[in-house]
């Protein structure tokens, strides 16, 4: 089979650690054809299918490069997605306009045939921050607001507050509010931006010395296995992204029951792979761009992420093609 990745610059990736790559390498040693392409190489035009201007690559373990590419920019070859038999959106966020474009460039390839994971519409329906809010029961006091006012009165009831914008990646933009207030009306106007834009505020939850755990979701079942990304030093943060420090530890009763309540409804979405960040019981974010842990948790466990993600991409494409 053919797939396409649609993600960041190739040149760009960490082999070490990066997810897309342990997906690439499993579908490659199943003679799988690998293409990629970045979200600005989308096209439509009128009387057109939807098309991306692709590189086919083929890996190269132990060379001076993890890849080859038969076309080199700006040559990539113009591709029809529905001629492709999967298309994997991987793309990092943030879920920006240009990342709103082409989810839709990738719906209207959708209904022009092409298999894409995770569904575009999904995409754009579980916006990472703000999807949690769909399962109170697996979450902690949580306010969405642009108005200083309600995030005082959130701050005044919790006192130990988390504060966060709606886009951030990695552990960005996140700030730490007491019981004494210090600094919190500066703290508000930065990210709301005078009432401009709306932010996440959370109850602190001390867990967070334990890890902020990240359970995968493959086709709404949980991994056996999370990654608990816990802080170092003084850091509050354990995103891997600021120095958190990677554990992989077996699921608990709790994370069990979180995953298989909310597992199978976003796979009915058409949420292949889902990313639930967890503290201690609570579920903070709901991952759907391009979740990350796969290696992490296979050099740890021996548990093999990513062909379990693979054996469900083949089952996905299967069960669309005969549906």
């Amino acid at each position: 089979m053919k797939l396409l990745f649609v993600a960041d610059a190739l040149e760009g990736f960490n082999t070490a650690k990066d997810t897309t790559f342990s997906m690439m390498r499993e579908a490659a040693s199943r003679g799988h054809e690998l293409l990629a392409c970045h979200p600005r190489d989308l096209m439509w035009q009128r009387g057109g299918r939807v098309t991306a201007y692709v590189r086919e690559i083929t890996l190269t373990p132990g060379g001076p490069a993890w890849f080859s590419a038969r076309q080199q920019p700006p040559d990539e070859i113009p591709v029809a997605l529905a001629d492709i038999d999967a298309v994997v959106m991987r793309k990092d966020p943030p879920f920006d306009s240009e990342y709103f474009y082409a989810t839709h460039l990738l719906g209207q390839a959708e209904r022009e045939g092409a298999r894409v994971f995770n569904r575009p519409s999904a995409l754009r329906d579980h916006p990472e921050k703000l999807a949690i809010l769909e399962f109170p029961q697996f979450i902690g006091p949580t306010l969405v607001t642009r108005d200083a006012d309600d995030i005082k009165r959130f701050h005044a009831e919790h006192q130990d507050i988390i504060l966060k914008p709606l886009d951030g990646m990695g552990g960005m933009g996140i700030f730490r509010v007491g019981p004494d207030g210090l600094n919190l009306g500066s703290i508000v106007e930065t990210l709301n931006r005078h009432g401009e834009q709306t932010v996440m505020v959370q109850r602190y939850l001390p867990e967070i010395t334990q890890g902020d755990k990240r359970i995968l979701l493959i086709d709404g079942k949980p991994v056996p296995f999370a990654l608990a990304r816990i802080p170092q030093g003084s850091e509050i943060r354990g995103n891997m992204a600021v120095g958190g420090k990677g554990v992989a530890q077996p699921l608990s009763p709790r994370d069990r029951e979180t995953s298989e309540a909310i597992g199978p409804v976003l796979a009915a979405r058409g949420l292949l792979l889902v990313g639930l960040d967890v503290i201690g019981d609570c579920v903070t974010e709901i991952n759907v761009t391009s979740p990350t842990g796969f290696q992490e948790i296979t050099k740890q466990t021996g548990f093999d992420v990513a062909k379990v993600f693979v054996d469900a991409l083949e089952a996905a494409i299967t069960h669309q093609g005969t549906s």
